[in-house]
């Protein structure tokens, strides 16, 4: 399944330095992991919030399995686009180990 992640510059460079291919701890005041189901909800987010907070704001893109998926509903956070996953921080890892390719930037939002 295709999932986005809007980031801005401190996680993507934590992103880059794995190769591309997981996503950082979560902070102590992040419990949680927010993908999100569709490109323009995390443009949105990219261009709206990450790069006025930061100078810039990044859309990412990237596959993982839908059996890891499977464990975790489907979270409706607003219209009926805004749909994004809630990961657990201790799920992480196994979340990392269910990418299959790589991260991928597909938008940038200055």
């Amino acid at each position: 399944m295709t999932l986005w992640r809007p980031t801005g510059p401190e996680e993507l460079a934590l992103v880059e330095a794995t190769g591309w291919t997981a996503w950082p701890p979560r902070l102590p005041d992040q419990p949680i992991f927010y993908p999100v189901l569709n490109e323009d909800y995390a443009t949105r987010i990219a261009r709206d919030w990450n790069a006025p907070r930061s100078g810039v704001g990044y859309v990412t893109r990237f596959e993982v399995r839908t059996d890891f998926l499977d464990a975790y509903d489907v979270q409706q956070v607003g219209g009926e686009t805004i749909l994004e996953y809630w990961i657990p921080a201790e799920d992480l890892d196994a979340l990392n180990a269910s990418i299959v390719g790589r991260i991928e930037v597909v938008g940038e939002h200055r």
